[in-house]
């Protein structure tokens, strides 16, 4: 029988003990895929598995024994977004018109994986073309929250939140347009960061100037992102947006995190959509948390609300790039999807004029704001995780919202700004539900959001759903 505590350790832990050949990288797969058989019927997080993964990590070991170096994820396993390709296996994108896709070619955050060490494990559940914060689609259905499978696991990267709080993989990779890596962190009590955009490149991409939507990787602990992080980052000629990656080391911000003389704020409700209560008094306990630690932390007002229109118009535009190829397909896609290109079709020039201006003003906003404090930190979602067959809920705080993306708002209006943003989370609600922290850093300040994520979780730490509570930890955790 596998020993499925290997599956749980931290990617720190995982590479230390395939290195010194305590374990191999088979032990390691072999404990993840048993967490699969056991959890996936339930969770639906796992929807292809990678055919090769056990000749992948044959391999992997042959060369450990040879004395190569196999770089820094050696044995992790990973669960890769299924709108991202992965050569051999089936890609569909959450669309039936994609169903039976099976790419040639890795994308470019692929190669950097296997060229880490990492073993993929298969694709993990998404949105039709990741669009939503919850989720389902027509091909694989809906994915469920390993704290209580009756709610959402959020979304778009859905699967892989699922998966890693079920522990079916040590990292998942996915995409972030308004939310999509930290929306599911929240709701699965894991750690998702958005990256600077041009940090890690999104390759391949028909929308390929897109300043909008970023790549980046989501972990059971801040360590894990670090490690996760460092392997996929960094330029290629290939792609028009980098951000550099000289000297930078996000693993040493993580180790060496320290609270002291930190400059925090706290903003109850950035968008202005209004906040449950029971989840924003576990945030406001995160965010002073740190004060216990020796930082500084001041609630203040912040109004990004002008940014809930601006992101709707470059939202609608987003949609069209990104499909622009596939508009002869308009009517194969599900509702949410051509509602979106629809409603990008009749953008008027101007409105994506006034959101450019609202992004100007944004960007502006922060600059003052991180000239007086070194973090942002605020709720990631208005709402705990609601049940998993509606689309979406129905109110925020007792309030219908203006409009059916309103509750995903205290995201995407960050989304807005090209900062890196986390989410850690920040304990528990009423109900047991993970409730999730949104940390703004300055401009390429990721080592500041991982540093600061890894305090929170040292301060407020959560475990994992209560039937997976086995889960070792260390410094990286």
């Amino acid at each position: 029988m596998p020993d499925e505590s290997l599956a749980l350790l931290s990617v720190e832990e995982t590479v230390r003990r395939v290195r010194a050949r305590e374990v191999s990288p088979m032990d390691v797969l072999e404990a993840c895929m048993a967490r699969v058989d056991r959890f996936n019927p339930e969770l639906n997080a796992v929807v292809t598995l990678n055919p090769r993964a056990r000749e992948e990590a044959e391999a992997l070991a042959s060369r450990i024994a040879r004395g190569e170096d196999v770089g820094p994820l050696a044995g992790v396993t990973v669960g890769i977004k299924d709108v991202t390709e992965v050569a051999g296996v089936r890609t569909t994108y959450g669309s039936p018109l994609f169903a039976d896709h099976v790419p040639e070619h890795d994308a470019w955050v692929v190669q950097r994986l296997r060229a880490a060490g990492a073993i993929i494990l298969g694709k993990t559940n998404t949105p039709e073309f990741a669009a939503g914060g919850n989720t389902f689609n027509p091909v694989f259905g809906r994915t469920r929250n390993p704290w209580n499978p009756a709610r959402s696991a959020g979304g778009s990267t859905g699967g892989g939140a699922a998966g890693l709080a079920a522990g079916m993989f040590g990292l998942a990779q996915g995409t972030d347009l308004g939310g999509s890596l930290r929306i599911p962190a929240s709701f699965c009590g894991i750690v998702g960061l958005r990256p600077s955009v041009g940090l890690v490149p999104t390759l391949p991409q028909d929308y390929l100037w897109d300043t909008l939507q970023v790549t980046g990787v989501m972990g059971r602990g801040a360590g894990d992102v670090a490690r996760g992080l460092q392997a996929v980052a960094g330029a290629t000629d290939r792609a028009p947006l980098a951000q550099p990656m000289a000297e930078r080391d996000f693993a040493a911000a993580v180790r060496d995190a320290d609270a002291r003389g930190l400059r925090v704020a706290y903003c109850r409700d950035i968008a202005g959509i209004g906040i449950d209560a029971g989840v924003e008094r576990v945030c406001r306990e995160g965010a002073f948390a740190l004060a216990q630690a020796g930082a500084h932390v001041e609630e203040i007002d912040l109004d990004l609300s002008y940014g809930r229109p601006a992101f709707l118009a470059l939202r609608g535009h987003w949609f069209v790039s990104q499909l622009y190829p596939h508009l002869d397909k308009l009517d194969g896609f599900g509702p949410n999807v051509a509602n979106n290109v629809r409603a990008g079709l009749a953008t008027r020039v101007q409105d994506l004029a006034a959101g450019e201006a609202a992004r100007r003003r944004i960007w502006e906003q922060f600059r003052d704001f991180f000239s007086r404090y070194d973090l942002l930190l605020t709720p990631t979602m208005a709402v705990p995780p609601f049940v998993v067959e509606e689309n979406y809920p129905a109110t925020v705080d007792g309030k219908e919202m203006a409009t059916y993306v309103d509750w995903l708002a205290p995201t995407f209006v960050l989304s807005l700004t090209g900062l890196p943003v986390a989410s850690v989370p920040a304990g528990l609600d009423a109900e047991g539900m993970p409730v999730g922290l949104q940390i703004v850093a300055p401009p390429r300040g990721e080592e500041r959001a991982l540093a600061a994520a890894s305090l929170v979780q040292r301060l407020r730490p959560i475990g994992l759903p209560s039937d997976r509570s086995t889960a070792h930890t260390d410094e990286g955790r």
